[in-house]
């Protein structure tokens, strides 16, 4: 397969490295996913768990074309009309947007597969999104954000004790790691096609918590709403779930993951910037902050974090961009 630059535009990407176009045709559009570093992961696995989901009848992008050896694949082209992009045009349908959502976090948390074959044949496994992952990617924070601001002197005491207690909530969190889990189930993802909503962005799926998705998608770093909405939406998932949860241990996880999470995106976002020059992400930490101090407020499981971290980051220093 060859590319004509002539009928490519290219378009918007994300935080990867992938280089994202749009391939202009008669008879239909496609996109075309370039991916010089890490392409078993974004051309390989993407195509893969894209396969699995659809598969299953849950709406993604079907692969058209591969080239591997150049470092590309063609896939089905979505459009624009990611729920993000509604949600700025018409903010009225909000709850419903979100609801649809929900109904569909809830198909895909009812895969039962972990398997399929790739388009070289070879069986891929969705792996465990098990402790020591949560652990290493709740530890970005320390490793890229907090050497910013703490005098280095001090800045291994700060990591061994934020390191020992964020493994003290993990061993906390409750359910069992036994359902699909996109990991950026969040509105920039989502996308209505054909006027069925779809996911798109799949490729650092993993089986895990049934917790995590719903906390990705209410407490989004680029996409705010208040704390009455994020309320309305988490009880829509509790009584469509109702039959399916324990309500206190789910509580328990979502809170514990929606706080290591946006830690997380703190680290990765202060990464991007100082590591590979993508600046445009920095604004979104303020609001990080505010999510993680939202789930942190009158919580006892957090007070021996929040106490570090209240010592260590200013509120001026939290609404640095």
């Amino acid at each position: 397969m060859i590319l004509n630059k002539k009928n490519l535009k290219k378009i918007k990407g994300d935080a990867s490295f992938r280089v994202f176009y749009r391939k202009k045709n008669n008879k239909k559009n496609s996109i075309i996913v370039y991916a010089h570093k890490e392409k078993e992961k974004n051309l390989l696995i993407y195509d893969a768990i894209n396969k699995l989901l659809i598969k299953n009848n849950i709406l993604a992008p079907s692969l058209y074309n591969e080239s591997y050896r150049k470092n590309f694949i063609e896939i089905e082209d979505f459009g624009n009309n990611t729920i993000f992009n509604l949600l700025k045009k018409n903010s009225a349908k909000k709850i419903n947007l979100y609801k649809d959502s929900i109904d569909l976090l809830n198909k895909i948390q009812k895969i039962k597969e972990n398997k399929i074959k790739n388009f070289r044949g070879k069986i891929y496994k969705l792996p465990k999104y098990d402790k020591k992952e949560l652990f290493k990617e709740a530890k970005l924070f320390s490793l890229w954000y907090a050497k910013k601001f703490i005098p280095k002197k001090k800045l291994a005491k700060f990591n061994a004790s934020t390191n020992q207690q964020i493994k003290i909530l993990l061993s906390g969190i409750k359910l069992k790691n036994n359902v699909f889990v996109h990991r950026d189930f969040h509105v920039s993802n989502l996308m209505v096609h054909k006027n069925k909503l779809g996911t798109i962005d799949t490729q650092d799926a993993l089986l895990g918590n049934k917790a995590y998705d719903l906390a990705s998608l209410i407490d989004d770093v680029r996409f705010k709403t208040k704390s009455k909405f994020k309320d309305q939406i988490y009880n829509y998932f509790i009584k469509v779930n109702k039959n399916l949860i324990n309500r206190k241990n789910f509580s328990n996880d979502f809170e514990i993951l929606s706080v290591l999470r946006n830690m997380k995106i703190i680290g990765i976002f202060t990464r991007l910037a100082m590591r590979d020059n993508k600046k445009k992400y920095l604004k979104l930490i303020p609001y990080a902050w505010e999510l993680i101090e939202l789930r942190m407020k009158k919580n006892k499981k957090f007070e021996p974090l929040k106490e570090i971290l209240d010592i260590n980051f200013s509120k001026k220093i939290r609404c640095l961009k």
